[in-house]
């Protein structure tokens, strides 16, 4: 990852409706923990890494995000924003960053995924990998991606929702990334995998197999994919941080 990355890319764009009644009248990454959006919390860790310029990609209700963050500049940061019209997975979305990257490297976050801010400054760091993935340490890597090391660290294979019976790694997908440019032609040839999306995790396996370096950084401090209303209320109980 040569380069310090200054840009990052967040996504958030999806309606969550698994926050049921929480995230009717806003996009899941606007539901608020302890009195302040998830986007919030991402928006004010990447500055603290020195991110400077974000790009945030809205769709559902995107009028709420737009409202609560203009530009940026009242959090000392340059925001602009493209619009998913098609929810069509999380791969094609990251195409919409290319104009907004250029050739710099950029972090990209989930935007219902909270960590210590600690985590951004690793992936700012740079690093000859062409591409950094954030994992965590768990017993069940079933419930999302499960991520496949060697004995350097690189990841060598991602599976999306395996059985349990099936994972035999103890790393999971922490859902934040250090990309290069050059993941975007791997973005541009992806196919739609059998639920009918095209899989940012597909464009991933891909680079591995032509022989990318894709270097595992593990995140060891406080972590949460804010999925469902029994996780908000964890949160607000336990704060991000506090924990």
């Amino acid at each position: 990852m040569s380069g310090r990355p200054t840009k990052a890319v967040v996504l958030a764009a999806g309606r969550g409706a698994r926050m049921r009644e929480l995230a009717q009248s806003k996009p899941k990454p606007m539901v608020e923990i302890c009195g302040k959006p998830v986007l919030s919390y991402i928006l004010e860790g990447l500055r603290e890494a020195g991110v400077r310029q974000i790009l945030i990609v809205i769709g559902y209700r995107k009028e709420v995000v737009v409202d609560r963050f203009g530009d940026g500049s009242a959090l000392g940061i340059e925001i602009v924003y493209r619009e998913q019209v098609r929810q069509d997975g999380t791969g094609k979305v990251v195409e919409l960053a290319k104009e907004f990257c250029g050739s710099d490297p950029f972090i990209l976050s989930y935007g219902d995924i909270l960590v210590d801010p600690a985590c951004y400054l690793l992936l700012t760091k740079p690093d000859e990998a062409d591409l950094m993935l954030t994992v965590r340490h768990t017993q069940d890597p079933s419930k999302g991606g499960a991520v496949y090391l060697n004995e350097k660290f690189d990841v060598i294979d991602l599976r999306e929702k395996q059985l349990p019976a099936e994972s035999n790694t103890p790393w999971y997908n922490a859902g934040v990334y250090a990309f290069k440019s050059n993941i975007f032609p791997y973005i541009a040839s992806l196919e739609k995998s059998p639920r009918g999306e095209y899989e940012l995790t597909d464009a991933i396996v891909a680079m591995v197999r032509d022989g990318k370096r894709v270097k595992a950084v593990e995140i060891k401090g406080y972590w949460a994919d804010v999925r469902d209303p029994e996780t908000v209320s964890a949160l607000n109980v336990n704060p991000p941080g506090e924990n």
